[in-house]
């Protein structure tokens, strides 16, 4: 198991190594967060196709991998960044390819609050990532009208949950108010980072039938 800045490290050790190697975070994917995300969405709802999950904020590692994987299981997806903030357009093609065979419908807009309109589900990470932090101070500024706070998650569906990747920056990209109340399923997700994780380690040690 590899946490790299760098995508291409986990991409050459693999291509290396005699035994599978998983990716615990690049600077270009998180997927082991994203299958967390799945399981707590699929708790939480009882299903995932047909679902519309926005998210808010940069189009980072964390949103790269939740694209991939709302695609893959037929969930749509809306993400709500500023302009120049989508994402890279690489995993922008790859998501749309998977959703072509789903039916997920994958897009991207401004405004947060036409994003939130129609979501079961809202999710934001922090709005500085890895590799980033030199643009602190701008970003705060860029972003500031993306913050996930009670007046945007009254704009989604009844009933709909946050989620977010923790750590996360009270006030910053979430108010404490939201990460701390009754539609947050923030520590389910954490929790289910263990479980999915478990669940990758014994997919992988599996001895092959013969």
């Amino acid at each position: 198991m590899i946490r790299a800045n760098d995508h291409e490290m986990v991409q050459k050790l693999a291509e290396m190594s005699d035994v599978p190697v998983i990716n615990a975070l690049t600077d270009l994917y998180h997927p082991c967060q994203a299958l967390a995300d799945a399981l707590t969405i699929q708790e939480q709802f009882g299903r995932l196709k047909g679902l519309n999950i926005t998210y808010v904020g940069d189009g980072n590692n964390v949103a790269h991998s939740l694209m991939i994987i709302a695609a893959k299981l037929g969930m749509n997806m809306t993400m709500a960044t500023p302009q120049g903030y989508e994402g890279d357009t690489d995993v922008w093609d790859a998501a749309q390819k998977q959703a072509e065979q789903t039916g997920a419908t994958i897009r991207h807009v401004v405004d947060p609050e036409q994003a939130v309109s129609d979501a079961h589900i809202v999710y934001t990470d922090v709005w500085t990532s890895m590799g980033a932090e030199k643009e602190q101070q701008s970003r705060l500024k860029i972003f500031e009208k993306y913050q996930v706070n009670e007046p945007l998650m009254a704009k989604a569906q009844p009933g709909a949950i946050f989620m977010h990747c923790l750590p996360a920056h009270r006030g910053e990209e979430v108010s404490a108010s939201v990460l701390e109340g009754k539609q947050s399923v923030v520590f389910d997700q954490a929790e289910n980072r263990l479980h999915v994780q478990k669940a990758i380690l014994t997919s992988v040690m599996e001895v092959p039938a013969t």
